[in-house]
């Protein structure tokens, strides 16, 4: 293939976007056990991935193009421009988009993980704010950042592929974490899981998800999940 491709072979740029986008995912994931390293390394595999293909060389263009016949004519690095053929517009369009999708996510994920340090400083269970809304906001939030970047902004081959493996690598972390959740916290977490769905809000309280991103208190957020005993199911006699 010898067609120019627009917007590709900055490797220099590539490069510092991925040690940039790495080093604030090893900050705040901050893997120990083997299977928080297993799912941080399958992230920084869709980093190094992503911003490979995004302003180095788009493999995934390529391989459309040498094995499926799609048009030659104004081939650009962006999947959605080249497929619907909306040129540097659809690029804008789908960056824009993404970009909103993206801060959105990293919000959620960042006081997420705020929410959580200072729980586990406190020794406490904490049901409130993001926490009153779903379990595992952090991981909500990371799931959006990820859809936002490699699905709608620059999808490839690769961010195609590893998004649901990602998603399943966490949901599976999760779960493990949970357990060691009921193992220290018994009754008040079990009433708390029954209550509280795991990724996505219940209808209704999406935005209420993405006011607290920024930290900032809403109406009723500040009221904790009644963890009483008696309300989980097969403890009434």
């Amino acid at each position: 293939m010898n067609e120019h491709i627009a917007h590709s072979g900055a490797w220099g740029l590539a490069l510092i976007v991925i040690v940039f986008v790495s080093w604030f995912l090893y900050c705040y994931l901050a893997p120990k056990s083997w299977k928080e390293w297993a799912g941080a390394g399958v992230v920084q595999a869709f980093i190094i991935a992503l911003y490979a293909e995004m302003y180095g060389f788009p493999l995934t263009i390529y391989l459309l193009v040498r094995y499926f016949g799609i048009d030659q004519t104004n081939l650009n690095a962006n999947l959605w421009s080249t497929l619907l053929g909306f040129g540097e517009t659809g690029m804008m369009i789908s960056m824009i988009l993404g970009y909103l999708i993206l801060f959105a996510g990293i919000g959620i994920f960042i006081e997420g993980w705020r929410e959580l340090h200072r729980a586990r400083q406190e020794h406490r269970l904490i049901t409130d704010r993001l926490y009153g809304l779903v379990r595992h906001p952090q991981y909500t939030g990371l799931f959006i950042a990820i859809f936002g970047e490699g699905i709608v902004h620059w999808p490839t081959l690769f961010s195609i592929v590893l998004f649901p493996i990602i998603i399943l690598i966490y949901v599976l972390l999760a779960r493990s974490e949970e357990h060691k959740m009921l193992q220290e916290f018994g009754d008040e977490y079990r009433a708390y899981r029954l209550q509280v769905p795991g990724f996505i809000p219940h209808w209704g309280q999406w935005r209420n998800l993405l006011k607290m991103r920024s930290g900032s208190p809403t109406q009723g957020d500040l009221t904790p999940i009644d963890p009483a005993p008696a309300k989980v199911k097969g403890e009434q006699k």
